[in-house]
């Protein structure tokens, strides 16, 4: 296991030994980077007499660019931390700045990152830190914070460097994170299904997939076997993630039932269209001059037919309402026997949106409302209580009649 360590310009940079040592006794091999002003405080001989290896410390370094050296760092790493991060690096990670080794490491990374900031209590408190630290939590990156003390500057306050058995512990765990949906298979559906009328015209909706790819690719990276069943959107399926591409709720059916008993977990994400023309037209229906009407049929209800069905398996299903959310949500949640349901308010027009309002239903627990976040973390956190339900399940096995 393989990570790097950024060490930032902060009087607390020494400390960035201790947790390099601390993640080299647990096995861990570890890549250190020094920003420019890093080297003001700590010394690259420092670092590699302990690490063994070479310490980078210039983008442009003679030799460092023969194998692009930033990507393939990025892509043979298990996780970046940055310790300390001041809030210049925090700053330049949130909005885009690649400016040397560090930053452009992290815009090539899809590895966790962890940051471990340390600076001045009034600038750990400063609205515009706030909100680069919010943006860096809301893309699912990991925060360890500051602890308060007696600082370098004299003032007292919070904002000094966690202790490095906290940093190591905390760096140890979100590097095991990424096994914990392993071995589970997961079936996720996502975006629109499309209704055809005759070969010009169709009956859609606005779902564009976003959610449904956003847990898919959430449920890759917790390590789990992922088949995505989408409707058309125009998106990219995750890396990692099985797509199986269909057009209609008919195909969505039968694209589901197909591989539903194979999953641990199945989250229905997509906008299946409620209604289908009862008649297809095969050549196209002509303007005239009188009015023409289609006539519906509804569409196979696949939730349904999986709430009914369903074992151990868990069952994550969507509802997007105009008119009480929470009413229509429960019912729907009972209605279908799922275990989890996640409902938002669409009267609003937040299709197609990345970020989203939601709450989350279970039968027995609390709801959990996740308010103006992005959809990768509502993905996250979908995740989470969907494996924690199967977790129970599975140590508490379903009872079978006639036995006690």
């Amino acid at each position: 296991m393989k990570v790097a360590l950024g060490v930032t310009g902060c009087i607390a940079a020494y400390k960035a030994l201790e947790v390099m040592r601390g993640l080299q006794k647990a096995g861990v091999s570890v890549q250190v980077i020094l920003t420019r002003s890093a080297r003001r405080f700590v010394t690259p001989l420092t670092f590699e007499s302990l690490s063994g290896m070479n310490v980078i410390t210039d983008m442009f370094a003679e030799g460092i660019n023969r194998d692009i050296r930033h990507i393939h760092i990025a892509q043979d790493i298990q996780a970046l931390a940055v310790v300390p991060a001041t809030a210049n690096i925090i700053g330049k990670f949130a909005n885009g700045i690649a400016d040397d080794f560090l930053s452009t490491l992290y815009l090539s990374c899809p590895a966790p990152v962890i940051l471990a900031p340390a600076m001045n209590v009034e600038m750990w408190n400063n609205p515009a830190v706030k909100a680069n630290v919010q943006t860096l939590k809301e893309r699912g990156h990991y925060f360890i914070d500051p602890e308060p003390g007696i600082l370098a500057c004299g003032m007292e306050g919070e904002g000094r460097l966690a202790g490095v058995e906290r940093i190591v512990a905390r760096t140890l765990s979100i590097l095991n994170r990424g096994k914990e949906m392993s071995g589970l298979k997961v079936l996720v559906t996502a975006g629109p299904t499309v209704e055809d009328i005759d070969p010009v015209r169709f009956i859609s909706n606005r779902s564009s997939g976003k959610m449904g790819y956003a847990l898919a690719e959430a449920a890759f990276r917790k390590g789990a076997e992922v088949f995505l069943i989408s409707g058309p959107t125009s998106l990219q399926p995750p890396a990692g993630v099985k797509p199986i591409m269909v057009r209609s709720a008919a195909q969505m059916r039968d694209a589901v039932l197909g591989l539903c008993k194979e999953a641990d977990i199945v989250i229905m994400a997509a906008a299946v269209a409620d209604y289908r023309p009862a008649r297809y037209s095969g050549r196209k229906i002509k303007k005239g001059n009188t009015e023409t009407s289609v006539a519906l049929e509804p569409t196979e209800d696949i939730l349904g037919l999986l709430g009914r069905e369903k074992g151990q398996q868990v069952l994550v299903g969507f509802a997007a309402e105009t008119d009480d959310l929470l009413k229509n949500a429960k019912d729907k949640l009972k209605r279908k026997n799922l275990d989890l349901i996640v409902a938002n308010d669409v009267s609003a027009g937040v299709f197609g949106e990345d970020r989203s309002t939601v709450h989350i239903l279970s039968p027995s627990a609390k709801m959990v409302s996740l308010s103006d976040k992005s959809k990768r973390f509502i993905a996250d956190r979908v995740l989470e209580m969907a494996a924690s339900v199967h977790e129970s399940r599975i140590a508490r096995p379903l009872a079978i009649p006639g036995e006690e």
